[in-house]
């Protein structure tokens, strides 16, 4: 494949997950608030399902990455993991959608780097730069701010949105720690990595 042809193929894809992801919020949204949907759980069972179903085309008919099998049962025990705490990120997630304004919620999700930050040094010990701290602050300060002048703030809503960063936030940590030890990220990271 050509230089141009790759580049024209990464930034459709980069184009592709960009609208994909806006489009499930948006709709996400609108069935939970707008629609009256009251099921965020069953929502994020359809979302599970279909990122399923689509990676699996997208593997064994598009070949996009080579298809993976599980090797050993701390390999599986570690993918459930990694999914368990990627689901509980979508269902908090989606449970936020259903008391937040949309804005309010990506808002709350700019935080995800300090929990990051925060999970790591509590899962390894180590500390970044003072400079990498110190960016943190204006976001988690802004978001604060912004909490503080929701006109549709609700605090469960609120509670669920956090917890769904945080989440959200643990999964790249555990990912980072489990997939790296023995070599096994670059065996099964892309199937993982959402």
């Amino acid at each position: 494949m050509s230089s141009k042809k790759q580049a024209i193929f990464i930034s459709s894809l980069i184009i592709l997950w960009y609208s994909s992801n806006i489009g499930v919020l948006l709709l996400n949204k609108f069935l939970l608030s707008n629609y009256g949907f009251r099921f965020p759980i069953f929502l994020t069972m359809c979302h599970m399902a279909a990122c399923a179903v689509l990676s699996y085309l997208s593997i064994v008919f598009l070949k996009i990455v080579p298809l993976q099998t599980i090797k050993s049962r701390s390999q599986f025990l570690k993918i459930a993991t990694l999914s368990v705490v990627f689901c509980g990120s979508v269902v908090g997630g989606n449970i936020s959608l259903r008391y937040l304004a949309v804005s309010f919620n990506q808002a709350v999700g700019a935080t995800t780097p300090f929990f990051t930050a925060l999970f790591a040094y509590l899962a390894t010990l180590k500390r970044e730069a003072w400079v990498t701290y110190a960016a943190l602050v204006p976001v988690v300060a802004g978001v604060v701010i912004a909490s503080g002048g929701e006109p549709s703030f609700h605090f469960f809503g609120f509670v669920m949105c956090i917890s769904a960063t945080a989440a959200r936030a643990f999964k790249s940590v555990l990912q980072g720690i489990l997939l790296s030890s023995e070599g096994e990220g670059s065996k099964y990271c892309g199937l993982v990595k959402v």
